[in-house]
């Protein structure tokens, strides 16, 4: 008699933890498919009808089916696919925002990746001044810090690269500004304007 009740105890967890784990998906699934379409299109038609009558066929024999065994666990189960929906349902919005975050960087790689290279083409250009002795000698502006002009070029770069480690949205306007700022710089030394 023993070993049926701990067959029975053993047999009615493993039953619980399946048709839970399958309620808890099926309801957090269902109700960010019916929060999505609801934002995305506003109308509440014929795919808000599917959302649900996919969702409900899934998650009422998910209840049901361990109710059969014992109507405490349908109990349980029921309790827990409304606490599912409701974390589903206030979470909607941090996880929509999350995934929308996550696609704009997707959408912006390629525009930072070039102002990136060509940050780095500008600074490249900036440390022909600074680590060539000719040039330091030719261009001594350049690198003198009280002139207003390299002044505002070193604010520049600074800019730039905490901009560019923090991944910043302002980071290719940054990148632009410097680039104004070595032009500026270099006129004001005299070098001949040139491009990148």
């Amino acid at each position: 008699m023993v070993p049926a009740v701990t067959e029975s105890i053993v047999l009615g967890a493993w039953t619980a933890l399946f048709w839970g784990a399958i309620l808890v998906c099926t309801v957090a699934v269902t109700v960010f498919a019916v929060r999505r379409h609801i934002s995305l299109s506003g109308e509440r038609g014929d795919t808000l009808f599917w959302d649900l009558f996919m969702g409900s066929a899934v998650a009422v024999p998910a209840i049901l089916i361990p109710t059969l065994a014992s109507p405490w666990a349908g109990v349980a189960l029921a309790a827990l696919g409304g606490a599912t929906g409701f974390a589903a349902y206030r979470s909607h919005p941090r996880i929509m925002a999350w995934q929308s975050l996550r696609r704009q960087q997707r959408q912006d790689q390629p525009r930072n990746r070039a102002a990136a290279e060509r940050h780095d083409a500008l600074l490249e250009r900036w440390r022909q001044y600074e680590l060539d002795p000719a040039s330091c000698i030719d261009y001594p502006a350049m690198t003198d810090v009280r002139l207003p002009e390299t002044s505002a070029l070193i604010r520049a770069m600074r800019e730039a690269e905490q901009l560019r480690a923090a991944r910043h949205l302002g980071y290719l306007p940054a990148v632009d500004r410097l680039d104004q700022a070595l032009l500026a710089a270099e006129k004001a030394a005299g070098i001949p304007v040139r491009g990148i």
